[in-house]
């Protein structure tokens, strides 16, 4: 309620509001170090809630990582080497595709993870260091302090930006303020600009898409189901255009959308493929391979055919 007056634009006051919502969905009841499995309908009836609230009036914006945040890709998707690259892709799609403004914050836009803090002295935020010395000095033991700390530090999104593989990431030649992470070897920005299939290249492509069908930016937005434990799917409208996105935010292979729900769901069979997270994406409402997600978009004359 707040939220829609401030971005009112009749009020002339906010252009956009940020809500912290979703990412205090994983902390338990004892607080942020306190941390909890996050569930897939939990996030989706959290971002659900704001896309709802928002939708005639007022503005939002998108982001599931800042400088306040561990690495998306470590905290909402799989940064395994196996499942990386696809769990940054396919939580882009599903971030840039909701209607608001899209924030990527450094590093995001190459899948970059958190990074591996060997004990307690590799810290440099003030609230993790805090936060160590408070919960040892209760009684907590200290390996249980350092693995919330490893998972939710805002260290974790402050190692310097991974450029190149050189050393320092190509960061600075000097001595950076927190190490650079081992793996900018592999992951790093010039090593993706070479490749057509990184996750840098996917976020242009998300771009890209945004700008050139308005739907992406001005449509509506409908939640599709809501309590599957391993799919989140939507669809935006605008105009007789829609667009479909489809997404296994899991590691299990061969998830299948039920798109029953979705009004004239049959015509989707003839949509056009847009973007996808593998070079065989499937047609809509077909089997997701892990941490795949696809984009199909669907054009209707007036009579809605």
């Amino acid at each position: 309620e707040q939220a829609r007056l401030y971005t009112d634009p009749a009020r002339a006051e906010l252009d956009m509001i940020f809500q912290f919502e979703h990412v205090d969905l994983d902390s338990g009841p004892l607080g942020k170090w306190d941390v909890v499995p996050l569930t897939l309908p939990r996030l989706k009836e959290s971002l659900g809630r704001w896309q709802e609230g928002l939708a005639e009036v007022g503005w939002n914006s998108l982001y599931l990582g800042n400088h306040d945040q561990p690495r998306s890709v470590s905290r909402f998707g799989s940064d395994d080497p196996v499942h990386r690259v696809r769990s940054a892709k396919a939580l882009a799609t599903v971030l840039h595709l909701h209607r608001g403004t899209p924030y990527v914050f450094q590093g995001d836009e190459l899948g970059m993870t958190n990074a591996p803090f060997a004990s307690a002295d590799d810290f440099r935020d003030v609230e993790s260091v805090n936060h160590y010395r408070a919960a040892v000095a209760l009684g907590v033991p200290p390996e249980q302090v350092l693995a919330a700390l490893r998972r939710k530090s805002r260290d974790n999104a402050r190692t310097p930006m991974q450029w190149d593989a050189s050393e320092h990431a190509g960061f600075t030649t000097g001595e950076p303020w927190l190490p650079v992470n081992p793996n900018h070897v592999e992951i790093n920005a010039a090593a993706q600009l070479a490749d057509p299939d990184s996750v840098l290249h996917h976020y242009r492509r998300l771009s890209d898409l945004r700008h050139t069908e308005p739907v992406v930016a001005h449509g509506s937005f409908r939640m599709l189901l809501r309590e599957h434990e391993q799919v989140y799917a939507f669809v935006r409208e605008l105009d007789g255009t829609a667009l479909l996105v489809e997404a296994n935010l899991s590691g299990t292979d061969g998830v299948r959308p039920d798109l029953s729900e979705l009004p004239d769901h049959e015509l989707w069979a003839d949509a056009e493929p847009v973007l996808a997270c593998s070079p065989t994406p499937g047609a809509p409402g077909t089997p997701l391979g892990a941490w795949d997600a696809r984009v199909h978009l669907l054009r209707r004359d007036r009579s809605g055919q």
